[in-house]
């Protein structure tokens, strides 16, 4: 038994043809940046997730970074996000300046525990950053009337949230402005670095889309200072071939996260919940075990793959000891930490294959007295 935790060989073999065509068109028009695929893609996405603006960026750390200079996040501003979480959250707050505060996230839904945020807002705080991971969005009608009452900012990180929901609306279309990656292992992914951002607010799309291009209104006019961000031609030409097929491989991976629900629902397994008004994409589908070391390596015997996300909260991170906080500062974060087990879910993961990978599991389960 091989079973890798995601195929995009399979994937792109599937579409092969309108990859190829869409590739040729872009090296034929020898527009590579900023070319017509980007604007394409753009609107094509503001459709799919309801958003009025999207602006492409090189990658969903770039997103993060525009979104915060956007805001006019800087020196002596507070950010409130979670330690659990890629570590590009937390460091492109560090990038512009200001601090990141944290809050913990819940326990079965991994989302930012929206009951400690108020204690944890002061005068400096300017944004409330949640993320929404693995597939699901945050709480974000308590964010949106604590940033209301408050006066702050929302940014949305929906870097592995593309096609979730709340309350029927799109992940990053709730917040001022929500942030995407398609790194090339998520629900939307490129072929190499890409994301984007997505916003209401006319202003703030103009403003980003100086931010990403040096501060440029036109060549050579720069506005304000800004970046190199923009989104690579080819890369948002794949995205708009891959966007097309994107619900139908969503409802995939539901089916495939409902065989894990239905067939481990027995275990001694702490298994993800979808949160009440939620529509959850599953990104991935993580488990929870205090002998998670031992089920990874006996999975592994086997030949399956499992990964780790995440297996050291940013808090105690070396990067960002600088924020002073030590073991035992996030109980839930640090739990999930040690606990978290990510099974393989991706579209083209056969159903049988997703039966097969839980019967293994059960059995190592009762091995080890899970």
């Amino acid at each position: 038994m091989k079973i890798n935790m995601s195929d995009l060989k399979k994937q792109h073999d599937g579409l092969r043809d309108d990859l190829d065509n869409v590739i040729k068109e872009v090296i034929d028009s020898n527009a590579f940046i900023l070319g017509g695929k980007v604007t394409e893609f753009e609107n094509d996405y503001s459709a799919f997730t309801g958003a009025k603006y999207t602006i492409g960026m090189a990658s969903g750390t770039g997103a993060l970074h525009v979104a915060l200079a956007a805001l006019d996040v800087g020196i002596g501003d507070e950010v409130i996000t979670v330690p659990f979480t890629f570590a590009a959250t937390l460091e492109m707050i560090h990038l512009t300046g200001a601090k990141p505060v944290l809050v913990d996230i819940e326990p079965r839904s991994f989302t930012m525990d929206v009951t400690k945020i108020e204690d944890a807002i002061t005068d400096k705080t300017k944004v409330i950053l949640p993320v929404h991971l693995y597939g699901q969005m945050a709480d974000m009608d308590a964010i949106m009337e604590l940033a209301e009452k408050y006066g702050l900012k929302v940014i949305e990180d929906a870097a592995q949230a593309q096609g979730s929901s709340y309350k029927e609306a799109h992940a990053g279309t709730i917040g001022d402005i929500g942030t995407f990656s398609f790194y090339p292992g998520k629900n939307l992914g490129a072929m190499g670095d890409a994301g984007a951002c997505t916003t209401n607010s006319g202003a703030l799309a103009d403003k980003m889309r100086l931010l990403l291009n040096h501060g440029q209104s036109r060549k050579y006019e720069h506005i304000i200072v800004g970046y190199n961000y923009r989104l690579d031609t080819i890369q948002a030409a794949v995205l708009g071939v891959k966007l097309k097929e994107l619900s139908k491989w969503n409802e995939l991976r539901n089916k495939i996260a409902s065989i894990y629900a239905e067939n481990l629902k027995d275990t001694g397994l702490v298994l993800p919940i979808i949160n009440k008004n939620r529509n959850h994409v599953w990104h991935q589908y993580v488990i929870r075990t205090g002998k998670r070391d031992d089920l990874k390596e006996a999975l592994s015997d086997l030949g399956i793959a499992t990964a780790l996300h995440y297996p050291v909260p940013l808090h105690l991170q070396p990067s960002f000891a600088y924020l002073g906080h030590s073991k035992g500062d996030f109980p839930v974060a640090e739990l999930c930490s040690e606990e978290v087990l990510s099974l393989p879910i991706y579209p083209e993961l056969p159903a049988a294959t997703a039966v097969e990978i839980s019967q293994e599991v059960i059995k190592i389960c009762k091995r080890l007295e899970i």
